[in-house]
């Protein structure tokens, strides 16, 4: 006997029936059509217009593929460091220039350590770190190596990273020796007593930026994380240890070190927007076909 066949309103028969053709659909969806199964398109290729293979940057920032350069993120963390460092040059230079009471805790200061916090051979040797040379050797190592990495990696304008180093490094006597004539300040007491022209401190500014520009050139190839701090925390250890070898030695006093890291620092922020702005972007990433949703039947 053979049974009824149950209506076409159930709900079993609604899965197990076949899609069916809506108006408007293409022919070409049909069953046994090249592509059948993609609702999108009949021959299965990516859109021409792909609308989900395109990347779109931060909400209001170039959202292209290849990525369009904008702004760096951290251009105004930057302006604040920097305003800090010549807020701070600035105040020190004004209690130079007008004998403020700032000079009567240097010179206390100076009382303390001149001759006594460290042995003289040491601090003879730490004070030696701001010759030139001791200091331009090591950025000019740095600068022709960071070259040479940029110029076989095939980067355009290779050249220009390791220039920008020397120009600021250029910069630091054509600063210093102005400043140091129109300040004139005195020698502290001991084997230079008698003689001016010691603020901000030459040594304690070439140790600085020669340094510190040496390691700014070198670790965009620093890729462990172990490697960038070794190269920082060298870097701070020469410049740190070079200020209290002067001072001790009685060839500056501690307010011209503070002036002299002070007005560094500014410049080393300057270099170091330069080579952030000089370095290429990151390549952006492989288009990405838009997600495709076929029809399915049981």
């Amino acid at each position: 006997m053979r049974e009824t066949p149950r209506s076409q309103g159930t709900a079993s028969d609604a899965r197990s029936s076949l899609p069916r053709l809506r108006p408007g659909r293409a022919l070409a969806h049909t069953t046994g059509a090249s592509g059948s199964g993609n609702p999108h398109r009949s021959d299965g290729r990516p859109p021409q217009t792909p609308r989900g293979a395109r990347f779109t940057g931060q909400h209001g920032r170039p959202g292209t593929t290849p990525p369009v350069p904008g702004r760096p993120p951290s251009l105004p963390r930057l302006a604040c460091t920097l305003a800090a460092t010549l807020a701070l040059f600035a105040l020190l230079t004004w209690q130079v220039a007008a004998h403020g009471p700032l000079l009567r805790l240097d010179a206390r200061l100076d009382q303390v350590l001149l001759d006594r916090a460290l042995p003289a051979a040491l601090a003879e040797l730490l004070a030696d770190l701001g010759n030139m040379t001791a200091a331009l050797p090591v950025l000019l190592a740095a600068a022709v190596y960071a070259g040479w990495r940029a110029r076989a990696a095939g980067l355009p304008r290779w050249w220009l990273p390791p220039l920008a180093a020397a120009v600021v490094m250029a910069v630091v006597p054509a600063l210093v020796g102005p400043l140091q004539a129109a300040l004139a300040r005195p020698a502290p007491p001991g084997r230079l007593a008698g003689e001016t022209g010691f603020y901000p401190s030459g040594h304690a500014a070439t140790a600085a930026v020669a340094y510190g520009a040496a390691a700014l050139l070198l670790l965009p190839y620093a890729a462990a994380p172990l490697t960038r701090r070794l190269l920082i925390t060298t870097a701070l250890v020469l410049v740190l240890a070079n200020g209290p070898g002067l001072v001790v030695r009685g060839y500056h006093w501690p307010v011209d070190v503070l002036g002299s890291w002070a007005l560094s620092a500014a410049l080393l922020v300057l270099l170091y927007g330069a080579l952030t702005a000089l370095r290429p972007p990151p390549p952006g990433p492989p288009p990405r076909a838009g997600r495709v949703r076929g029809c399915r039947g049981r």
